[in-house]
């Protein structure tokens, strides 16, 4: 990482899941359904952790075969879809960090490897709708996270000058690869990398800067607004 303290974004990407809100037990859970369906193993914490991290496009038809992972993807989806409101949480200082980043006059904007429906029903039911230029899930764009084309989406018609400062806020292996490959810095939120698992030549993969959690990097983007 950097020794140097971080510029001020013109533009800042959040991936959602574990770096705005906590959805790992709720992902664990629809997944761990979904294996017992097809007399599969379920997985830990732990184990989806690090297991998850790639669209469910992508990494289905590997977990279950070219022949069945349409299947397991609509009873996920269903199991998902029975739980994911009533378990949605926020983490704390997510909402905090948001307005900071609006009051300082930031663009805002999500890409996550969630389906875009959950993605966009959830940021409606926090009432965080308004904070966001655009919201971005997976198969909204050509290719998912961690190609470049769900951040371009998600930047919509944003300036050149707003990607010379873009900031991706993540929490895994697959938010730095989108970051390096749209130029931002990658910033991490959390205690660890997660989604090593799930993707590939992802051990020299490390952040321009990492956190401890949402309120940490708050008071950094609170910082700034002294110095505009």
């Amino acid at each position: 990482m950097s020794d140097k303290f971080p510029h001020p974004p013109k533009a800042v990407i959040f991936d959602w899941d574990n770096t705005l809100v906590d959805s790992w037990g709720t992902i664990q859970a629809a997944l761990n359904m979904t294996f017992e369906d097809f007399g599969r193993e379920t997985w830990t914490l732990e184990e989806t952790k690090q297991r998850v991290a790639r669209s469910l496009r992508d990494s289905f038809p590997v977990l279950f075969g070219q022949d069945r992972w349409e299947a397991a993807k609509d009873s996920f989806y269903g199991h998902f879809r029975s739980i994911h409101l009533e378990t949605l949480t926020p983490l704390v200082g997510a909402y905090d960090l948001l307005c900071a980043l609006r009051d300082n006059g930031t663009y805002i904007g999500v890409v996550s490897n969630k389906n875009g429906d959950f993605l966009r029903k959830e940021a409606e039911h926090l009432e965080w709708t308004p904070f966001f230029g655009k919201i971005v899930g997976a198969t909204d764009a050509a290719n998912d996270k961690p190609a470049a084309d769900p951040v371009h989406m998600a930047m919509g018609d944003s300036s050149a000058s707003q990607y010379e400062n873009l900031w991706f806020v993540g929490d895994s292996v697959v938010d730095i690869q989108c970051a390096r490959n749209v130029g931002a810095t990658a910033i991490l939120i959390g205690d660890e990398i997660t989604g090593h698992g799930d993707t590939q030549n992802s051990a020299t993969l490390s952040p321009d800067w990492h956190f401890a959690d949402c309120e940490a990097l708050v008071r950094v983007v609170k910082s700034f607004s002294k110095v505009l």
